[in-house]
């Protein structure tokens, strides 16, 4: 099964590349325009490779008696206040992606209205990140599908069956698509996770798949990316203190950082398959060093057969290896060996022994075993 990749910005996703790691802002910035700039500074130094918000156009999206998900807000009457307080303008939304794009960061932001997928796209987002409940909603991802730009999906909420019908209806559009393994819980408990569905959505759409994460951790993105997802998405917060819905459900700047490092790192190491041979010959030296070498076990004497009470393993292993006995075992010495020195070939003669004649003496001659050798 060939695995396509897609291309964001000048970010290669897929198999082989680097884990595309987005910092999800959502409305932490709780509609101070200054605060957005600032996370998209905070998610710079981090690392990562794309910033992403959420573009809400209250009239388009919601309704005056949309409930509360949680009454979180003391200052907004209702869910639909709420939502426009979220709102930036174009102008502001513009500002956000060039501040985004001078800091190295992708500028992503999930459109939850047409009117916002036109704005978006009048900033030529490289790429649309379709939120959990927009998976069944035809109307928007056919008039993102329409901008010709690369597609994110998140599956949160969505059975196999919704999700087959939007990935379905990418495809026949021909649009390079990645999808992500999510469970809309804030925070995600780590049983509910979903981390066995990275393999599973791999197999089922031949497309880049990443773990949008609500965690509030970083340990469930380190383990994605060692189960080879592609992407990682994280909710960001500046600090736990801070008010907001999903700050419970986010991670710190400095743990965004150790996310990032760690995704890069298990990276590296999945894409580096190991030959124990060529390492172990690579390691000669440590293998002199911290290997054993056969050593008299005692003072031995001439003529001696030599058995396994005769021996002993000791550092360095420049000598004959440990794991070489039995071509030591039933040769016979030529002359007195000191205990604790290496053996070597030369200690004894030619040909080993016969098995009976070490069975015979028990292995240890009786002036050795009498002490008076």
């Amino acid at each position: 099964m060939t695995i396509g990749q897609l291309q964001i910005g000048n970010r290669q996703v897929g198999p082989g590349w680097p884990v595309f790691v987005i910092a999800e802002v959502a409305q932490a910035h709780d509609g101070s325009l200054g605060m957005a700039h600032a996370f998209v500074e905070m998610v710079a130094k981090a690392g990562a490779d794309a910033i992403k918000f959420q573009t809400h156009i209250a009239a388009a999206e919601s309704s005056p008696d949309e409930p509360w998900r949680v009454q979180f807000s003391q200052q907004d009457v209702s869910r639909y206040d709420y939502w426009r307080r979220m709102e930036f303008t174009e102008d502001q939304w513009r500002g956000l992606k060039r501040h985004a794009a001078e800091r190295g960061l992708i500028f992503l932001s999930s459109p939850f209205s047409i009117r916002a997928v036109e704005l978006l796209a009048r900033l030529d987002v490289p790429a649309w990140k379709v939120a959990s409940g927009e998976v069944n909603n035809p109307l928007l991802l056919e008039r993102m599908a329409a901008a010709r730009r690369p597609m994110l999906l998140s599956s949160g909420m969505s059975t196999h069956a919704e999700l087959n019908a939007a990935v379905a209806l990418l495809r026949r559009q021909q649009i390079q698509l990645g999808v992500f393994q999510c469970t809309t819980a804030y925070p995600c408990p780590p049983e509910r996770l979903g981390l066995d569905q990275i393999g599973a959505l791999r197999d089922r759409h031949a497309c880049p798949v990443g773990l949008s994460d609500h965690s509030g951790t970083i340990y469930a993105g380190l383990a994605a990316a060692a189960l080879g997802a592609d992407m990682v998405e994280v909710h960001v917060t500046m600090s736990r203190d801070m008010f907001g819905p999903d700050v419970s459900a986010s991670v710190t700047g400095d743990e965004l950082r150790q996310l990032v490092t760690g995704c890069q790192f298990i990276r590296r190491a999945l894409a580096c398959p190991t030959d124990k041979d060529a390492v172990a010959g690579e390691l000669q030296q440590a293998r002199r060093t911290f290997g054993k070498s056969l050593v008299a076990a005692h003072d031995l004497t001439c003529g001696t057969v030599l058995c396994r009470a005769h021996l002993d393993a000791r550092k360095p292993g420049t000598g004959i290896p440990a794991n070489q006995l039995d071509r030591v075992l039933g040769r016979r010495l030529r002359r007195d060996v000191a205990a604790g020195t290496q053996l070597a070939t030369d200690h004894w003669q030619d040909a080993a022994a016969p098995p009976a004649a070490v069975g015979r003496s028990g292995g240890i001659p009786q002036a050795e075993r009498s002490g008076t050798a």
